[in-house]
This record gives C-alpha cells, sequence and structure tokens, in this order.
C-alpha cells in the first residue's frame, strides 16, 4: 500500500522523495522510494539525518524550502 504523503522531489530516473509521518509514533520522515530499475527498496529517514546525509541535492533543497514557509517574514 503507498504512504500518503507529500512529495518533495521527484527526480529524473524517476526516484520519489515524500514527507510521511511514522505509522506508530506519528513523527515527520522523509520516505525514499528508489525507481524500480534499480531494484531498490523504499526506505525512511528521520529529518536529521535526512538533511545531514548527503544533502546537497534537490530533494533537500526542496525539504528545507518547505521548512521555511512556515516561518513568516518577520520571524513569527
Amino acid at each position: 500500500m503507498p504512504q500518503i504523503g507529500r512529495v518533495l522531489y521527484r527526480s529524473a530516473n524517476g526516484d520519489n522523495w515524500s514527507l510521511v509521518r511514522d505509522d506508530a509514533s506519528g513523527i515527520p520522515q522523509v520516505l525514499h522510494e528508489p525507481n524500480q530499475s534499480s531494484g531498490g527498496r523504499a526506505s525512511r529517514s528521520g529529518i536529521g539525518d535526512f538533511l545531514t546525509r548527503d544533502a546537497n541535492g534537490p530533494q533537500h533543497a526542496e525539504l528545507l524550502r518547505l521548512i521555511g514557509t512556515l516561518v513568516d517574514a518577520d520571524g513569527g
């Protein structure tokens, strides 16, 4: 069953990264679903781990942009 979440980024090769909630705890996580031809399995990462591990990709930039929308321009 597909995980419901907010798509952060879809790469040209078909990989998807989504912001989802852990089923048990409700804590937000990043779900990476590799393209089918790579044969990889979907994996989840905590937000902190995701942002510190190989954090130079467009999927990381999109998560940071999304987090930034939670803060008003006046800092409130």
